[in-house]
Formats: structure tokens, sequence, C-alpha cells
């Protein structure tokens, strides 16, 4: 069974070895980053981890930084690593949406860079209200043009906190799609459990038609029956495979999904047929 992973992290050389560097004007990253057990990995790192999980490709992306020349120089490492190995990466561009240069980098990303999309764009400090719509007005409209999905980084407004937490809410997450109707939206974290509302009789399940729910952080988040639930109440194909990486090793993943008996069918779904067809690449 082939395997893509639709949701890591890696970082250039320079930000792994001097991280904290970047904590003084970046508080998000310094609220992720600052401990030592948060991990940094380049290319060499992932490229291992992949071959030892048995997945074949995985889409790379790097930090919504405030500071322009972070975004960009990140973005570069990113458009780089993709053209030393197109077979193995799929990327996207990421920027703090709020920047006066996230339209122009959307831009620099998908026509210059060739990358096949914008995320995981998030929004640490405000949450996903008004005035952060309106700043990714200009994206979205660039990348609905260009049928390329955005990547939004969501999370449960209830339950445990941590590093990564926003203060999102799920009215927020709501609005969010509705929106930006035409896009093609991937919602990480299980979209802090929106896609349970699917269940009302009216307006939700016809909201969703073009968004679909990553699987990042879900061990750690949501107990294994999450996979049978969501296909019961979204449909499997709405479903993309997404570790965290290195958050957390995708071997994880494919345990809780074997764990809660999905069929092979099932899982080839959700590890790669999904986020290949959402990608046009293929499997």
């Amino acid at each position: 069974m082939k395997i893509i992973d639709v949701h890591t992290h890696i970082f250039p050389e320079e930000i792994r070895t001097r991280r904290e560097a970047y904590f003084s004007d970046e508080p998000a990253f310094q609220k992720l980053y600052q401990s030592p057990k948060s991990r940094l990995i380049g290319a060499t790192e992932i490229l291992a981890a992949m071959d030892d999980n048995q997945v074949n490709k995985s889409v790379i992306f790097g930090f919504p930084w405030r500071d322009s020349n972070h975004f960009k120089k990140h973005n570069d490492y990113i458009i780089e690593v993709v053209s030393r190995y197109p077979d193995r990466f799929i990327g996207l561009g990421c920027f703090d949406p709020f920047s006066e240069e996230a339209a122009a980098e959307t831009h620099r990303c998908l026509q210059q860079g060739g990358l096949l999309g914008i995320g995981e764009l998030a929004f640490y400090q405000s949450g996903i209200d008004n005035s952060a719509l309106t700043k990714l007005e200009p994206v979205m409209e660039i990348c609905s043009g260009r049928d390329v999905p955005v990547l939004i980084h969501t999370n449960e407004p209830i339950g445990h906190t941590y590093p990564g937490k926003t203060r999102n809410t799920l009215a927020q997450i709501y609005q969010l799609i509705v929106t930006f109707p035409q896009n093609k939206i991937v919602l990480a974290h299980w979209g802090g459990g929106l896609f349970f509302f699917s269940l009302l009789r009216k307006e939700v399940k016809q909201r969703l038609l073009n968004v679909y729910f990553d699987t990042a952080a879900s061990p750690y988040l949501y107990d294994p029956s999450v996979y049978r639930l969501a296909i019961e109440l979204i449909g499997v194909e709405k479903i993309l495979f997404g570790s965290d990486f290195p958050l957390l090793q995708p071997a994880r993943y494919f345990d809780e999904m074997q764990a809660v008996g999905l069929s092979d069918a099932e899982i080839g779904q959700i590890c790669s047929q999904n986020t290949a067809k959402l990608f046009n690449v293929a499997v």
C-alpha cells in the first residue's frame, strides 16, 4: 500500500541549530519550540523516518513566521527540498496571514516555486476571528483561482491545554468555511471536532463539501474510535492521514487504524488516495 503523509514540518539548518535566536520577535515559535524536546528536523531526518515507516510521499511546510524574511527563507528551503526530491515531497508555502506580503508570497510559492498549496496557516495569537478572515481573503482568492488546497491549523476548543492550542472556537472554524466556500480547505487536527456537526439536518453537511480533515496529532487528542465515527459522519473520502511528524511517528496512526478495524480499502483511501486526488499527484 502506498502512503502519503499530508502534515509534516521541516526546518532549514540555521533555524534548527539556532532556534533561540528566533524567540525574541516570534512569540508563537517560542511557545511551540522553546522546549528542547520539541524536535526540529530537516530533509535528511524526514526521509529516514519515511523509509522506516514505509511512507512514499510527505507534504512538507514551514512555520507561519511574522517576519517576512523568516518565512521567505523557510519557504525557499521547502522549494529547494521539493526540487531535490520531487518524487518524495509535496510542498506548501507558509507565512503569517497578517503579513502585508502574504498575497505576494502566495504568488511566489505557487507560481515561481512550484508548490502545490498553502499551509499550515495558523492564528496562534488571535484565533480565527473576523480580522483573520479579512486578512485571509487575498490568499484564499489566489488559491481558489489556482484550485490548490489551503491547510489551516485548528484545534478543539475544550479539554487539556498544550503549546500549539489556539483560542479558535467551533463557530470561528465554521465561519471560515462559510466565508470561503470555493476553496479546498484542509482542517488540521480533525478540525477541532467540527465534523461531528455534520449530523445537523440543515446546512452543515453542504458547507463541508470542499472541506477535508487531517489526522495530525490524533493519538494525543482523540480515542482511536474517532476514525470509525468520522467515516460514518463525513465519509472516508474526507479524511487525510497526517502524522504531524516529527511530533509522532506515522506507525502510531497505522496501529490505531488497524486496532479499530478499518478495512484495507478504508486505510488506503485515508493514507494515500484521498491526498493524491486532492493534490492531483500520482500515488
